[in-house]
């Protein structure tokens, strides 16, 4: 049997993919080792990212957060924490095969799985997320769960802080900045989360650990030891898609690599990316126009710019960027076809940033130029 589309990892993305899919009355063969497994990571996103179609029982929370540099920023923007098992019960595959396997290759047209099957479809999806290698650049957070009354000396009075980037978490200027990250979960609960926003490498997470424990004690944060832990590591960069094959998600690029954000993006796609399969379509051509292929050459400039700022230009990069206004922060946080607005909102960075960071922003720049001159 042929299946109209094969789509290997049921993570957030490929899940969603395989959902839109089924919705379309395709025949899809979805495939993952632990098919069922609830998600473990916390997911968000902006209000205004998520699509029409998602129904709103998926949001646990919805916050307007503060950020915190030199100076304290109000975020205008509402930012929505989802419930993982909502999300994932939403995105139903009634009508897909679910197979619980892993994939030991991929092809254009087929996958083998580790029993030895052969699963043909007439296009194949690679939705297996990042992953975690050594080489690539990557985002470490560790982080509790507390009760919301617990919480409450972190915060400050805010509903949630994006990035909290002051320096109580026992860290000399001369090490890799990170950042407190703190939402609430619903039910009265709330994470607290020590992040390395990107690092190759990245600060390991026994690092993270001994600077949350530092930034809460300062605080006046009361732990027991016993709280729930949340460990996170994962590429910024996607990895290589097997030849023939569509990456989606994460996997395939949706990622922002300044950010670590894919799934509203994800979600967003997967009806562009269901009716390219419909249609017979070029998928890789429906989800990545020039726009958007325009905007990722951009957003690696940044990542670029982000490994290569000594610590001491780190919190002076992020000042400037919540110093911009709204329109401008929310094209180059998720505008991904964009490029109007992104190319916007980093000249206005580079404008108003400190000198030694604008000379960061440049070299990064023109680095990568001299690079494809030379290749």
């Amino acid at each position: 049997m042929r299946a109209d589309v094969a789509i290997v990892g049921l993570g957030p993305a490929g899940r969603a993919l395989a959902h839109r899919c089924s919705r379309r009355g395709l025949h899809v063969v979805a495939i993952d080792p632990l098919p069922d497994r609830r998600w473990q990571a916390t997911y968000a996103a902006w209000a205004d990212e998520l699509p029409a179609w998602l129904p709103a029982g998926v949001i646990a929370a919805a916050v307007t957060p503060r950020a915190w540099t030199t100076t304290e920023h109000l975020i205008d923007r509402q930012y929505c924490v989802l419930d993982t098992a909502a999300l994932a019960d939403a995105l139903t595959l009634t009508g897909a095969a679910v197979v619980a396997d892993r994939a030991v290759e991929l092809t254009a047209d087929h996958v083998v799985l580790d029993s030895g099957e052969t699963i043909s479809a007439a296009t194949v999806i690679d939705a297996r997320g990042t992953g975690a290698p050594t080489s690539a650049a990557q985002q470490t957070a560790y982080g509790i769960v507390v009760d919301a009354a617990v919480a409450a000396p972190a915060l400050g009075g805010a509903d949630a802080l994006f990035m909290d980037w002051r320096p109580d978490n026992g860290v000399t200027h001369d090490r890799p900045p990170s950042f407190l990250y703190a939402v609430p979960l619903g039910s009265g609960r709330v994470l607290l989360e020590e992040t390395c926003l990107v690092g190759r490498p990245a600060l390991r997470l026994t690092e993270l650990r001994t600077r949350l424990t530092a930034r809460l004690a300062a605080r006046g944060v009361d732990l027991t030891g016993d709280e729930p832990i949340e460990r996170v590591r994962f590429a910024v960069e996607a990895p290589t898609v097997p030849r023939g094959a569509v990456g989606f998600g994460s996997r395939g690029g949706l990622m922002h690599p300044c950010t670590g954000y894919s799934v509203a993006e994800s979600l967003n796609s997967a009806d562009t990316a269901a009716a390219a399969i419909a249609g017979g379509g070029d998928v890789g051509r429906a989800l990545w126009p020039i726009r958007a292929r325009t905007v990722a050459n951009m957003r690696a400039a940044g990542l670029r710019t982000l490994l290569a700022a000594p610590p001491e230009q780190v919190v002076p990069f992020f000042a400037a960027f919540f110093d911009l206004p709204e329109r401008l922060q929310r094209a180059y946080l998720s505008g991904r076809q964009d490029a109007s607005g992104t190319s916007a909102a980093m000249l206005a960075m580079l404008l108003r940033a400190p000198a030694p960071v604008r000379a960061t922003m440049v070299r990064s720049s023109i680095g990568r130029q001299n690079a494809r001159i030379r290749s």
